[in-house]
Parts: C-alpha cells; structure tokens; sequence
C-alpha cells in the first residue's frame, strides 16, 4: 500500500471512530407510524432524544428509545478512552425503510375478501459524537 492510500485510509478510519451504528430489522409496526416518530429525535441532542421518546406515548417510542440506547453502547464500546459527558452526542441521522409485508384475507360482504397488509421496518440511527469546546 502506497503512502497516499495509508495515510487516506487512516484518516477515514478517525473519522468513523465517531460514528455508531445502530440497527434494528423487522419490527412490526408500520414504516409511516415509525417515521413519526423517528423525525422527532432526528438531529437531536442524545439525552434530549432519550427524554423525548420516554415521555412519548407511542407504541414506536419504546423501541426506537432501545434502538438509541443500542448506538449509545455501541459508541462507547468504539470510544473506551473517551468520557461520555465530555463528548456531546448527536443522532446524526435515523432512517426508516419499509421490510416484508404479511398479506393477509379479511372476509367482506357477499363472498368477497379483502387483502390486509400488515407492513414491517428497518430502522437505522447512526450516532456521531461531537467534542464539547
């Protein structure tokens, strides 16, 4: 590996020690009801965000608080010299996607069925960790 090549590659992999990925595939509540959720805390403050989906009462709230709470770990287990309240942590971005659809029959009047989709998520937070100055 030439000097260019290292040097550039050492300075992507500082730039990434900030970051923490979190995921969660599969859950079982609806992309569009998940996004409202996920656009409260977006950009926000670590333990604002934390604050707001505690005192939210919606169903997604409990599992996007785990989800944070995952990337939190995640950035501590990357960064084990640095302090956690010396650093200022930030959801730099959440991103919800729609996953797999159960199609399912609901009986209608006269012989006829409707179909139900029951629609599913992948979430993605990615935490950046930003030095209080």
């Amino acid at each position: 590996m030439g000097a260019r090549k290292r040097l550039k590659a050492e300075e992507i992999k500082s730039e990434k020690k900030s970051l923490a990925i979190a995921k969660l595939n599969g859950s079982p509540i609806a992309p569009r009801k998940m996004r409202l959720v996920a656009d409260l805390i977006r950009g926000v403050e670590v333990n604002k965000a934390l604050n707001i989906l505690q005192h939210n009462n919606k169903f997604a709230s409990k599992s996007l608080e785990k989800l944070l709470r995952s990337a939190i770990a995640n950035w501590e287990h990357k960064n084990e010299g640095k302090n956690l309240e010396d650093e200022r942590l930030i959801v730099r971005s959440i991103q919800v996607d729609s996953a797999t659809m159960l199609k399912r029959i609901q009986p209608a009047p006269q012989g006829r069925a409707h179909r139900i989709r029951k629609r599913s998520n992948h979430v993605t937070i990615i935490v950046d960790g930003l030095n209080k100055e």
